[in-house]
């Protein structure tokens, strides 16, 4: 007779991994958009606040990169350069592209409603709570700075230009559940407001929560969603929710605001022998 053994994680979720921009601070995720907005534009290129959105939670480079291979930022960029758009361009934009985030990032620090209070609870829970970025070390240390003197302060923090590879690839969740010393994988939760943080949670193994309000998908700070119209609101979240959950987002909630009903389904799921 032939035995197989298998094996099950049964225990309590032991860490949570924000995303930043649109997930943990930055309602909206306006930060990046405003950034790739104007470095097109001093090159003399218009790209839309929806267009730069479609791939956001890339590398920054990479996010470029996709961007001028769109065929109409391609087109606009040889009507204004005479010229398609080459490797040494990304490479210029990008270097611009941090140059002016160091100059306004702090400007986008301040918690999303509802953060910091959630993030406390989880830590009375026992659980750890990392962070990931696209942004590059030295522009996270400065925003986990500013953000840490308003309320929000991971345990741990993994950009994108420490890993070999940025989201999709799940490098950045692994190195952060290393600095965490936290296994195994099915006990982590990754939340974040794009496709792409999805995508890389689903590459690690890790439960996935999309956030759909206050993050990319919706791309609206919490000022301006007061002035919408509640009917096209409704329609607005259900288009950032499908999205989250065609990315294979196992939950999709809000905001950070409303995780710890989501910590407690995953919780019973996990004891039950569930895996992500």
């Amino acid at each position: 007779m032939d035995w197989r053994y298998t094996r099950r994680y049964a225990g309590p979720v032991r860490a949570v991994i924000l995303d930043w921009a649109g997930t943990a601070v930055d309602h909206g995720c306006m930060g990046p958009v405003e950034i790739f907005v104007n470095v097109f534009k001093e090159a003399g290129v218009q790209i839309t606040p929806r267009a730069a959105r479609v791939a956001m939670g890339l590398h920054q480079r990479e996010h470029l990169r996709q961007l001028c291979a769109d065929p109409s930022v391609a087109a606009s960029w040889r009507a204004a350069r005479g010229a398609d758009p080459t490797s040494d361009d990304v490479d210029a934009l990008h270097l611009r592209a941090v140059a002016l985030q160091r100059s306004c990032l702090l400007d986008y620090a301040d918690p999303i409603a509802g953060v910091p209070e959630v993030v406390g609870a989880l830590r009375d829970r026992g659980i750890r709570i990392g962070s990931t970025t696209s942004y590059s070390r030295d522009l996270l240390d400065l925003l986990a700075r500013a953000s840490a003197t308003l309320g929000y302060a991971p345990d741990a923090a993994i950009s994108a230009s420490e890993v070999p590879a940025g989201r999709p690839a799940p490098f950045m969740i692994f190195e952060v559940l290393k600095q965490l010393g936290v296994w195994p994988v099915q006990s982590c939760v990754r939340v974040g407001d794009t496709p792409m943080d999805i995508e890389a949670g689903l590459n690690a193994g890790v439960w996935t929560v999309g956030v759909s309000l206050t993050g990319n998908e919706l791309g609206m700070t919490a000022d301006e969603l007061t002035t919408v119209d509640l009917a096209e609101l409704d329609d607005l979240r259900r288009g950032a929710q499908q999205r989250l959950l065609q990315a294979g987002a196992h939950y999709v909630v809000d905001s950070v605001a409303e995780l710890l009903p989501v910590i407690k389904r995953i919780q019973k799921r996990l004891r039950h022998g569930e895996t992500p």
